[in-house]
């Protein structure tokens, strides 16, 4: 399985190196996209510091649906899709695999992002390993449910409007703890402020982790 993982996720990266669609499309979409809600709540400083935890994650969000889609899209050309079937690669691992690649992709997409915040809403993070940790989680469960819904999507010619649609409701909960843990990384809050939205981000990365894994294949296969 985690043979496989490796293969597919360099082979996912590989891709996306020689196309260099998040950098040069996915990561100015979400910086245009801090702009405009930066446009809109106006020029008063302090309310774009309060807003900026939930601006940066919704704006990932949006990032996480043009990667997954991307993603997507790949395997859908030429009937690569089928061939990923047909090589006997554990379905498992084609799951952690191009979970990992998403996973890597957002990781980038959300430095550049947080480093949009910082300049355009002069956020100043006060407690760094909170940002970091709420990050690591935030793209774990990001990358795994869009993988899972991904899949499930694929075989749809309605795909590039349904995987919105499906997703974004589920991961609500990495919406909401991730701008909590935010805010108490902006005010100086101590870890125990944080512990419980970093326990809902484990949580929700273990059951759709272990979901991933198990009905990945069969989802690939109805697909």
């Amino acid at each position: 399985m985690w043979r496989d993982a490796v293969l597919v996720a360099g082979k996912d990266l590989r891709i996306e190196a020689r196309s260099r669609v998040a950098l040069s499309q996915v990561a100015p979409f979400g910086l245009i996209a801090l702009v405009l809600f930066a446009f809109a709540l106006g020029p008063d400083r302090s309310i774009m510091i309060k807003g900026a935890p939930g601006l940066f994650w919704v704006a990932v969000l949006f990032c996480t649906v043009l990667a997954v889609q991307r993603s997507v899209s790949v395997e859908s050309a030429d009937g690569a899709r089928d061939g990923l079937r047909l090589s006997g690669l554990d379905p498992a691992g084609l799951f952690l695999g191009k979970s990992c690649a998403i996973a890597a992709q957002l990781i980038v997409l959300e430095v550049v992002l947080g480093a949009g915040v910082v300049v355009l809403y002069g956020a100043r993070v006060a407690v760094p390993w909170l940002v970091v940790v709420s990050c690591l989680l935030g793209t774990v469960g990001l990358a795994t449910t869009g993988t899972l819904y991904g899949a499930l999507s694929s075989g749809l010619r309605v795909r590039e409007t349904l995987l919105p649609f499906l997703l974004l409701p589920i991961v609500t909960p990495v919406l909401l703890a991730g701008t909590r843990i935010w805010q108490a990384a902006l005010a100086g809050g101590t870890p125990a402020d944080a512990s419980p939205w970093l326990r809902l981000l484990v949580v929700f990365d273990a059951v759709y982790v272990a979901m991933g894994v198990v009905v990945f294949g069969p989802i690939q296969e109805s697909a």
